[in-house]
């Protein structure tokens, strides 16, 4: 396979190899677009490096070598020369935009004899000087290693030196003596010269940008975001004759969205800097212009623009993110990809694009991350919180949303402090693609400098995290941990709330509303649940999760979870008593009371569902679990002893010698679920009799209830049929009692490993399964989630020994293989037999698609979930869209 292609070359549809950056410049070539020339280094290439153990191969140096003569005949330019110089710059580019995530160096091949030539050819020494400052400056940081401040310091020394305020602004002659400088930070840090050499930087920036892949924050934005080896395997490399935005005021740089990224709505959307490099947008160093403003101050470009982007969007029937340079008056495209937008933007897109014409109601669907729709769910501030609050700054509002945490100035801070679950609101003058790691512990990102689509502002979007960007007059001042604006001044641990959506902080906490259903959410939700096959139900326990988990469309309740019922303050009081009762007697007693208030729990639920499934599910947890712990003990008893309590006192150790009776090593594998039932029947009876009682109720009162039983942690069909025979004398007693003869479906989950491999003698006997993802995951890989994920799971993940969590997503190798073999083997037992899944696995998109693959009825979800577990199915049923094929036009 070639290593390497140019840009007439390369197919647009293939991203694996070209990366998305290389696809793009492709069939931008090849479309007639104004690309400047260049040519690709494959993802193969990038993997073969690896292999290698890191070097570059000998081979692959000669084809570049090869490529950049190609080069100078198409641009006229000679690499390495003083005379009319040939400049490049390196660009990474995986098959998934990973944006920020790795390296980029722009101006190889200057030196000190080819600055001179620049200088000469372009008529302008200041370009010159300013192009070789900033190879140097990025050169050192990315190739080396080297602190990116120490050149930030001696550029700020500079402006104060020359009274100026920006870059731009420094002569021609300070820039120079800036290089000086910057080789001497160089040579200290590195104990090495500054490569003069154009092809050594050209091999050192290769070798760098494929290190990059495997930079710490790529490694951690790929975990986080599920980008996995069959999605993206190394990155590619995008080798192009540099084009200038910083040549002077006829030149400019700028990255626009075709459609508005956090609204959706069809308008450029974008910001531009006069005499500036692409870095400094990114960066956020400089706070640039709105597009719009590009429309009187370079009317040509700006129409140019205009057409481009609706080019682009009807051949890529997609958004489109670009990134251009205008070189003295010359229109260029470095860069086009599927433009990354919020959960609203993307829905709003695609009911647009449908009525366009653009694309179908399918492909409208197949276009929604299903994993982001959770960001429509936002809480917003509430509006009357803010009549009174302190206005701490206003910036612009680049990711919606509201947020509130402390602040915190240091990203190590952050990110430890977010991790261990206080909420975080990051404090930055700018970010870099290395504070990552604290965006995803932290609720939110300020920054004093950039604009909405510098890094943090795009980073922050893809989360779904509430960001503020460009809050100018927010003075930061990171060694004291302080940053004042006006009269206001914020110290870290200082509690402040971000409104994404319109750019103020506020000091203090304030009060936030629950989000609602857009129109267009519901037409898209409208459109998916037509499509698609897998019902989908809602974990919920009580009636106001019921409603909610409806409201979202959830098609029935899959798992009610009773043991939380219990814990609420006027019953838990009577379930410690029942753990306490000596006699079988005593318990029922205890029990009757609970029922009652069980059967109202149980009317409201299945009222506020009516019409619609709820599988109630029967005790699961260790009875333990309901009394206190010791160290809870423990204080207890020294508040009784010290104010002589007596009787509560031996009342109180009473409980304590209850709790160390029922104590156990390992009470995941203990005594739980039907173990209990089978050990204390009246407990499992009286959840049974209750479930009955509602139902009937209701039915009396023209409520159509649609109970299930499910009986969890069974193992055996020895244990299901006892709590069978229990059921059927309910059943029985209920139909005479009432002279009625309701019918409730009796079943089990299959989270113990045994019986997902004896589900066919399982069958018989019930009327459906439920797996429960969570145990069986548990069961069978022996991890206890609980600790593996605070443990260890995160280190075997970036040992690639296991691929995503698999408490996160179905392994369906392992957890997926014995659910496939159990709901075969029940069907083939009873062909009608209902399956479904209750797990946190119900609301993930991948597990969805397995489910759907192996026939699975249905999914449950947390409430919250609901529309992406539909998206999801919609997409499971729909399969992957047919490749789109790449299109040759001419004219731009």
């Amino acid at each position: 396979m070639k290593p390497i292609y140019f840009f007439e070359e390369g197919s647009g549809t293939n991203r694996q190899l070209l990366g998305g950056k290389g696809a793009g410049l492709c069939e931008m070539t090849q479309m007639g677009l104004p690309v400047p020339p260049g040519f690709v280094i494959t993802t193969e290439a990038c993997r073969q490096y690896y292999a290698s153990d890191r070097k570059v191969p000998a081979s692959l140096l000669e084809h570049v070598k090869n490529s950049i003569s190609k080069l100078e005949k198409k641009t006229g330019k000679t690499w390495g020369s003083r005379n009319n110089p040939l400049l490049v710059s390196v660009r990474s580019g995986a098959a998934i935009s990973m944006p920020g995530m790795m390296d980029t160096i722009l101006n190889l091949g200057l030196n000190d004899e080819s600055v001179d030539g620049l200088a000469i050819s372009s008529g302008n020494r200041h370009f010159a000087w300013d192009s070789y400052r900033r190879l140097i400056q990025l050169f050192a940081k990315v190739v080396f290693g080297i602190d990116g401040q120490l050149f930030e310091d001696a550029i700020e020394a500079a402006k104060r030196a020359n009274k100026v305020t920006l870059d731009s602004e420094l002569g021609d002659s300070t820039l120079k003596q800036l290089v000086g400088t910057f080789k001497e930070i160089f040579a200290k840090q590195t104990k090495r010269e500054f490569p003069t050499n154009a092809s050594e930087q050209l091999e050192l920036a290769i070798t760098a940008v494929f290190d990059s892949w495997m930079g710490e924050r790529a490694v951690i934005y790929r975990e986080k975001n599920g980008i996995t080896p069959d999605i993206a395997d190394g990155t590619a490399i995008n080798v192009v004759t540099m084009v200038f935005g910083n040549r002077g005021g006829n030149s400019a740089t700028g990255v626009v969205f075709t459609r508005n990224p956090g609204t959706g709505l069809k308008h450029m959307f974008g910001e531009y800097l006069v005499n500036a490099q692409g870095e400094d947008i990114v960066a956020g160093a400089r706070t640039p212009k709105q597009i719009s403003v590009m429309r009187k101050e370079m009317p040509k470009m700006y129409a140019k623009l205009e057409a481009t982007c609706k080019q682009l969007e009807s051949n890529f029937k997609e958004p489109q993110d670009i990134e251009f340079t205008i070189d003295d008056g010359n229109f260029y495209l470095l860069q086009t990809r599927n433009a990354k937008m919020n959960a609203a933007a993307m829905v709003k897109t695609s009911i647009d694009m449908v009525s366009e014409g653009l694309i179908g109601r399918e492909d409208a669907i197949r276009r929604i991350d299903a994993h982001n729709l959770e960001q429509l769910l936002h809480r917003t501030i509430d509006s009357s919180a803010t009549r009174s609050a302190t206005k701490v700054t206003t910036g612009i509002g680049a990711s919606p949303g509201a947020a509130h945490g402390v602040a915190v100035f240091d990203v190590a801070r952050a990110t430890s402090m977010g991790e261990s679950g206080t909420s975080v609101i990051l404090i930055r003058d700018e970010t870099r693609p290395e504070d990552v790691p604290a965006f995803f512990a932290s609720a939110g990102i300020l920054t004093s400098r950039g604009g909405k689509t510098s890094h943090a502002a795009v980073v922050a979007r893809g989360m779904g995290k509430p960001c503020i960007v460009g809050a100018s007059n927010l003075k930061i001042h990171a060694d004291s941990r302080t940053a004042t604006s006006e009269s206001v001044k914020i110290r870290e641990g200082d509690m402040l709330t971000l409104d994404g959506n319109t750019g103020i902080v506020y000091a203090d906490q304030l009060k936030t509303n629950a989000p609602k259903m857009t129109r267009d959410f519901k037409t898209i939700l409208g459109w998916a649940r037509a499509i698609k096959k897998t019902g989908v139900r809602a974990n919920a326990d009580t009636p106001d999760a019921a409603r909610l988990a409806r409201e979202f469309g959830a098609e029935g309740i899959g798992l009610c979870r009773t043991e939380r019922m219990f814990n609420e303050s006027d019953r838990i009081g009577l379930f410690v008593d029942m753990i306490m009762a000596k006699t079988t007697e005593k318990r029922k007693e205890i029990l009757a009371k609970l029922e009652t208030l069980q059967r109202n729990d149980f009317t409201k639920i299945l009222r506020a569902m009516e019409g619609r499934p709820v599988t109630i599910r029967l005790l699961d947890p260790p009875l333990h679990e309901f009394l206190p712990n010791r160290a809870e003990f423990s204080e207890r008893l020294a508040k009784l002893a010290k104010i002589k309590a007596t009787k509560k006192l031996e009342q109180e150790k009473e409980v304590q010698r209850r709790a160390l009776e029922l104590a156990e090593v390992n009470p995941m594998m203990g005594h739980r679920g039907v173990r209990v039932g089978i050990t204390f029947p009246e407990i499992y009876e009286m959840q049974i009799r209750a479930v009955f009682e509602a139902a009937i109720s209701l039915s009396k009162k023209k409520v159509r209830a649609m109970p299930q039983i499910m009986v969890p942690q069974v193992g055996s069909v020895a244990e299901f049929m006892f709590m069978r025979n229990i059921y059927d004398r309910i059943r029985e007693e209920m139909s005479k009692k009432h002279k009625s003869n309701i019918s409730i479906a009796f079943g089990t989950m299959i989270e113990v490993v045994r019986a997902a491999l004896v589900s066919d003698k399982l069958a018989k006997a019930a009327e459906f399964f439920s797996f429960g993802t969570n145990d069986l995951t548990q069961a069978t890989f022996s991890f206890s989630r609980e600790d593996v994920e605070s443990k260890f799971l995160p280190e075997y993940m970036a040992k690639d020994l296991i691929e995503t969590n698999p408490f996160q997503s179905i392994d369906v190798s392992g957890v997926g293989a014995l659910m496939q073999i159990s709901t075969k083997a029940a069907r083939a037992a009873k062909s009608n037999i209902e399956v479904g899944i209750c797990g946190e696995h119900g609301g993930d998109p991948s597990s969805i698609a397995f489910c759907h693959k192996i026939g699975i009825n249905y999914v449950s979800a947390s409430p919250h979930r609901i529309p992406i577990a539909i998206v999801a199915g919609a997409q499971a049923a729909l399969g992957p869209a047919k490749p789109r094929t790449s299109k040759k036009k001419r004219g731009a």
